[in-house]
């Protein structure tokens, strides 16, 4: 039996050390799929087909695996604004690429300097004597601005325009926190600072509503340029004042409307519109009715190479809503960014940096240490620009202000030079729950700011006291940066957005410039005569890439796609909005130069990165603390 149990002994480490063993190479097999470059695909001579399910953004999101793993649906696909421009600004010169197609029927839009840049990189393609075909059911401002650019743009037949503007609803609390007695303190320098507005007052203040309509009202004009300069046949003005009337002379037809009045060219459905791509490029007998020979756009990435000639350009990016921490990408952790900046400065590589800013701003703690991160390279001895993207506005102004030079666009959103802290007390409220509050004290802070028993005289006058000191820091830098005085920088500050022609007029843009631009001065700025960027950025976790992938081949949830379903869709993100907004009052968050206006449009969602995804149960609760 000694002799029996000493074998069966052996056959049980041999079989645990196989198993071990087996499972070792398991995950040394995965882990080196995972961190493989992934090969290119086959490039076909065809189509460059961008199916844009999705909306284009700066800088795509992190996603936990856990909310991966933990959802049921796949997340909204996001495509970065460059890597479509390189793309399709490549297609414009490949032999193998005969049309680049368009089907925008789920896209769910871009700001509109990112889709001015995509719009320009089709230019380019049909400057290089290729068609540029476009289809969608229902086309918006971004589709149709997209639409402008195409050679052909085909709508569904049971499709149409709809045509809204920039604007929509801004959500005011004052009521309801007045109904729950809850104060809402606020301490702010600015008198355009309207971020704190929705818990004091009921409307817009004159002072905001007169800049938030100067800068719509440029955004607008620029956006109708663009239209008309890249499509001048397009009528836009019955669609914009009576799309009412504009239909019903149409025999009712949304269709035939935007057919007659230019801003598409042919009525289809997508089987029409895919012979009729076939035509130009070949079909795929392979493929279902209307199938085109075609290259998405992972596979033609996967096969062009990046640049890597020349002097090498850093290029940091700051998107999204600047947040202490690591968070992001996606979401401007200042921790994050600041390291990602001082890997430049410690680095011997790079002949200058380029900040590419694109946010609403945020934590002015965060926004301290980009700042900081951003003068250490200046330090050095290399040349700072920013490239300014769609916003960069308030703590997104704060990070650009070591710059050398400022490139921005037209429409860009600026500004917003302003500070503020806002935090709720419920001394009123509980009470009403039979809840009392006793102050024991041995110095005027002690247990302050109490949230549940009221803020005192002293702790409100010093939180004012370090906001005013902290927008006189603010104003200080701009001063600096801007060659002014402090003075005539308080003149064009106190938080008034201006959009980037204004901008420029005032000193606080150098040019217009697209990142390109931005990057080709900082390398002149170096005296290199040869140059290519280089994105420092945070490596994507692989496995997240790999969980994205698995769960993106499930589909994404389909979205009414007629024009009640359109219209409504863009009005769902006004319930992310109150999550942000009362989010951000319960946490409080420490002093913020955040822009609210430049989120006011329904266009554009909430700041990502602003705050946890609650119900309004939830919400609530929080609100009675």
């Amino acid at each position: 039996m000694s002799f029996a149990r000493s074998v069966w002994k052996i056959l049980v480490a041999i079989k645990d050390g196989l198993v071990l063993l087996f499972l070792l190479l398991f995950f040394a097999a995965l882990y080196a799929a995972l961190s493989s470059r992934p090969s290119p695909g086959m490039v076909r001579d065809g189509a460059l087909y961008l199916n844009l399910d999705g909306g284009i953004v700066e800088e795509a999101s992190e996603v936990s695996p856990a909310s991966l793993l933990m959802s049921g649906d796949a997340p909204q696909p996001e495509y970065v604004e460059r890597d479509l421009v390189r793309a399709i600004e490549a297609a414009a010169t490949d032999s193998r690429i005969k049309a680049v197609v368009l089907d925008l029927e789920q896209f769910t839009g871009g700001s509109g300097v990112q889709v001015a840049s995509v719009g320009a990189a089709l230019d380019k393609v049909r400057a290089a004597k290729k068609p540029v075909l476009v289809r969608a059911l229902i086309y918006n401002d971004d589709t149709v601005q997209l639409a402008a650019h195409a050679s052909e743009a085909w709508v569904d037949p049971m499709g149409g325009v709809a045509i809204t503007g920039p604007g929509g609803t801004m959500l005011f609390y004052k009521g309801l926190l007045d109904k729950l007695k809850v104060n809402a303190h606020v301490f702010k320098v600015g008198t355009y600072k309207s971020a704190v507005e929705p818990f004091i007052r009921s409307e817009s203040s004159p002072e905001s509503r007169e800049a938030l309509n100067a800068v719509l009202g440029a955004v607008w004009q620029n956006w109708q340029d663009d239209v008309k300069r890249a499509r001048p046949k397009a009528d836009l003005r019955p669609a914009l004042t009576d799309p009412v009337k504009w239909v019903a002379d149409a025999g009712g037809d949304a269709a035939q409307a935007a057919v007659k009045s230019g801003l598409v060219d042919r009525v289809g459905d997508r089987v029409a519109f895919g012979k009729r791509v076939a035509e130009i490029v070949g079909a795929d007998s392979e493929g279902p009715l209307g199938a085109f020979k075609a290259t998405e756009l992972g596979t033609y990435l996967a096969d062009k190479s990046l640049p890597s000639a020349g002097k090498a350009i850093a290029v940091v990016t700051v998107a999204g809503e600047i947040v202490d921490g690591d968070a992001g990408p996606g979401t401007a952790g200042g921790d994050r960014i600041s390291d990602l900046v001082d890997s430049v400065t410690q680095s011997d590589d790079y002949a200058g940096l380029v900040l590419r800013v694109d946010s609403p701003g945020g934590s002015v703690m965060a926004s301290e240490r980009i700042r900081a991160a951003v003068e250490r390279v200046r330090a050095k001895g290399l040349p700072v620009a920013v490239s300014m993207g769609s916003v960069a506005a308030s703590g997104g102004y704060w990070v650009s202000t070591p710059a050398q030079r400022i490139f921005a666009e037209p429409s860009t959103i600026t500004g917003s030079i302003g500070v503020f802290a806002v935090m709720p007390s419920f001394e009123a409220t509980l009470p009403e729950y039979g809840v009392t509050t006793e102050q024991v004290r041995t110095t005027p802070l002690s247990g302050q700011p109490d949230l549940l028993g009221g803020l005192n005289p002293q702790v409100s006058a010093l939180l004012q006291g370090q906001v005013e000191q902290t927008y006189g820091r603010f104003i200080g830098y701009v001063a600096k940066s801007r060659g002014k005085t402090p003075a005539e920088i308080d003149k064009i500050g106190q938080g008034r957005i201006w959009d980037g022609g204004t901008a420029r007029q005032l000193g606080l843009v150098d040019e217009f410039g697209n990142l390109d631009a931005a990057v080709a001065w900082t390398a002149k700025k170096a005296g290199a005569t040869e140059w290519h960027a280089e994105f420092v950025q945070t490596q994507p976790s692989p496995f997240v890439a790999f969980l994205k992938q698995m769960e993106s081949e499930k589909g994404t949830e389909a979205r009414a796609q007629d024009l009640a379903g359109a219209l409504s869709a863009r009005q769902q993100d006004l319930f992310m909005r109150v999550q942000s907004d009362v989010t951000r009052l319960i946490e409080g968050g420490g002093m913020r130069a955040y822009c609210l206006e430049c989120a006011s449009d329904d266009r554009s969602p909430p700041p990502r990165g602003s705050g946890e995804k609650l119900g309004m149960l939830q919400l609530l609760a929080r609100l009675f603390g």
